[in-house]
């Protein structure tokens, strides 16, 4: 039996005269009073039926009893709209099916919300997703990230990259986020942990002399979930033998320009611009920077040591913005407020006014040299961070991307593409009182910093590399270490001991001591992508089945408890906490 002969929104005048059997959901239904018109829905698009009692009785009958989300089959000829009646709006807009044969292939109750409706709360959604995802949006994204996906894998086999998976269910291991544990029925009491990326079986396979290796892989972090990260994540991963920076980096420059033709019909302009770590914070504030509109951060450290304003004298950075707004005294009260939730203990200003007449209660206590320095055009505020260089960098970073939505200063129709390059190695952890990776443990140090290892492990830098995109990252990668000395030594600074090296990384010690090629690579986050592809503010609408906030999926209740006599065989048990 054939459904159907032609999909609902490849209808065209061409096919005017023919007859035709179309097969879908129910978009719409108005009846005018006799005639009946159906907008039929299918993975194609859409059709205009015409249901004419007095040519069909029994379908029109049918149509009467139909609802939103019905599925039909209708035969009939396709024939012109009249002229008033073209929809310009629609592929299929000069045409309609008039219906000799209905048939109801499946009912819908009253839906829980409608697909047009606006505004309806994600729970919800994500309770009906099946729902959720026959919406026009819900289809577009899911669609372009099929397209992006396709793109990649087309680029990376034309760059000879082989594509190999890599196991489920691997090791636990430290740093990074919260691993998710897998009890096995085999060995009770142990646990399989499900990996938070290939990092390291990646790098086995280029020891293993598969010199060039990609995956779409699935990967899994047990965190707290935002509106730009998932517990469950897919990305794009890449590693090759005797790294090249600039092949890496022309490859992944030639994979966005694919992504971007076949999804969005933009054309992307490379080489992109690149930027160090340290240039990126000082004038934007962050390591991912917009770079849609200015507003940056300028210097004022030097020109403020001997000042007669105390909190500028004494701060480690004094860093400052211009912006182009004259804002009033409830204006400043809140974006101190912004500033204090970014960790600021106040916000310093000065307010030019219309006629360039400054005024700030700190006014007094600057110089004639300082005052000329922040001097700014009529109608704009200065606000200033005064504190450690990377608290001032945080909150001045987070108040220009505040303003730069406010003030309606993003150019929306760029795409900015940057590369971040020389990331620190380390970082100090003031709670835990130790060194953390900032990228992860593998990164290998740049040539320069391997001596300040043993002397200043703040100051080393990584050959490590993001990619971002109108403030998004999109990509990021490194190179690794490949000797195992090396590599023993970064895991001491991390406070990582002899016996839980060999314990959690005993196997890639082994490896990188038995031939391991230098080798590095870059991975891309799918579900973010998509995001920067789409401008989609919230990343489970990249996805088809995604869970909540809370990591519930409200859809199938997962997760849920199990049976007790299930975790006794698997070893586990439950202890409730008492409220």
């Amino acid at each position: 039996m054939s459904w159907r002969d032609l999909g609902a929104g490849e209808v065209r005048t061409s096919h005017v005269g023919e007859r035709h059997t179309l097969a879908g959901w129910v978009g719409r239904r108005r009846d005018h009073g006799g005639l009946i018109f159906v907008d039929l829905r299918d993975e194609t698009g859409i059709c205009q039926l015409v249901v004419n009692p007095e040519r069909s009785p029994k379908a029109a009958k049918q149509a009467h009893g139909i609802r939103n989300e019905f599925v039909l089959q209708a035969e009939g000829d396709v024939v012109a709209r009249a002229a008033d009646a073209v929809n310009p709006n629609l592929p299929t807009g000069e045409v309609e099916l008039q219906v000799d044969t209905l048939r109801v292939l499946a009912t819908a109750p009253p839906l829980p919300f409608q697909l047009d409706e606006e505004g309806v709360d994600e729970t919800l959604r994500l309770r009906y997703r099946w729902l959720d995802l026959r919406r026009e949006k819900m289809q577009r994204n899911i669609r372009t990230r099929a397209r992006a996906v396709s793109a990649i894998r087309r680029e990376m086999e034309a760059a000879g990259f082989v594509d190999i998976e890599t196991p489920i269910m691997g090791k636990p291991t430290p740093e990074g986020a919260r691993d998710f544990l897998v009890p096995t029925r085999l060995q009770p009491g142990r646990f399989f942990a499900l990996p938070q990326s290939p990092q390291i079986y990646k790098q086995l396979l280029v020891i293993s002399g598969f010199e060039r290796y990609y995956q779409i892989a699935r990967c899994f972090r047990d965190e707290d979930l935002r509106a730009d990260r998932l517990q469950e994540l897919t990305q794009l991963d890449v590693e090759m033998a005797f790294p090249d920076q600039e092949f890496i980096f022309a490859l992944m420059e030639q994979t966005m320009g694919s992504v971007w033709r076949d999804c969005v019909d933009v054309e992307i302009q490379g080489p992109f611009q690149r930027m160090t770590w340290d240039e990126a914070q000082a004038r934007y504030g962050s390591d991912k920077p917009d770079l849609r509109f200015g507003l940056e951060i300028e210097e004022a450290t030097e020109l403020t040591r001997g000042s007669e304003f105390g909190v500028f004298a004494n701060a480690p950075a004094v860093r400052f913005l211009r912006v182009p707004q004259e804002f009033s005294r409830a204006d400043l009260e809140r974006l101190e407020g912004i500033a204090k939730e970014w960790g600021a203990k106040g916000l310093a200003y000065l307010v030019y006014d219309e006629e360039g007449e400054v005024r700030s209660p700190i006014a007094k206590f600057l110089s004639q040299a300082e005052l000329d320095a922040f001097r700014s055009e009529p109608a704009t505020t200065v606000l200033f961070g005064a504190d450690e260089p990377g608290m001032v960098a945080r909150v001045l970073g987070a108040l220009r991307l505040q303003l730069g939505r406010e003030l309606d200063l993003i150019d929306r129709d760029a795409w900015r593409f940057l590369w971040v390059t020389d990331f620190p190695l380390l970082e100090w952890d003031e709670e835990e009182k130790r060194w953390k990776a900032v990228h992860h443990p593998f990164t290998r140090p740049n040539h320069e910093s391997l001596e300040l290892l043993d002397s200043d492990p703040g100051a080393a830098r990584a050959v490590a590399y993001d990619l971002v995109v109108n403030g998004i990252e999109i990509a990021g990668g490194s190179f690794r270490i490949h000797e195992s000395e090396l590599q023993a030594k970064i895991f001491g600074l991390l406070d990582i001991s002899p016996e839980e090296q060999r314990e959690k990384f005993g196997f890639l010690l082994d490896a990188l001591a038995m031939g391991a090629p230098p080798h590095g690579g870059i991975a891309s986050g799918i579900d973010r992508l998509s995001m920067a592809l789409l401008d989609e503010p919230y990343i489970r609408d990249t996805v088809a089945f995604p869970k909540n906030q809370a990591g519930i999926d409200p859809m199938s209740g997962a997760p849920t408890e199990v049976s007790p006599e299930q975790l006794a065989e698997l070893g586990i048990a439950v202890i409730v906490e008492k409220d």
